[in-house]
């Protein structure tokens, strides 16, 4: 994994990571967490580590960045199909943590 492709995934799983710490619902939180897991093996769990400190709090922010962030691993090669699951697995995340 060369370098650009290690930071978008970084940027992603921190973004992940915070809106799971932020779910404002057990399941919603749970739901992040599995995002986090197919996101991982995605990647054969190469992953580099999670970091949230200095992240916004505002969750829809977190959601359009973790968004962009796993669109954008396409461009390094993951499978179209991988990412649009992921996507779908978030989207359904929010709806557990917003509904």
């Amino acid at each position: 994994m060369l370098l650009p492709h290690a930071q978008t995934l970084a940027q992603a799983r921190s973004y992940i990571a915070a809106l799971a710490d932020q779910a404002l619902k057990l399941d919603a939180s749970s739901a992040y967490e599995r995002v986090l897991l197919e996101l991982d093996r995605v990647h054969g769990d190469e992953c580099p580590a999670l970091d949230t400190e200095d992240l916004t709090d505002d969750r829809a922010i977190l959601l359009a960045c973790a968004r962009s962030a796993i669109q954008e691993l396409e461009d390094y090669g993951v499978d179209a199909l991988s990412v649009e699951l992921i996507l779908a697995m978030l989207v359904d995340a929010h709806d557990l943590d917003i509904g």
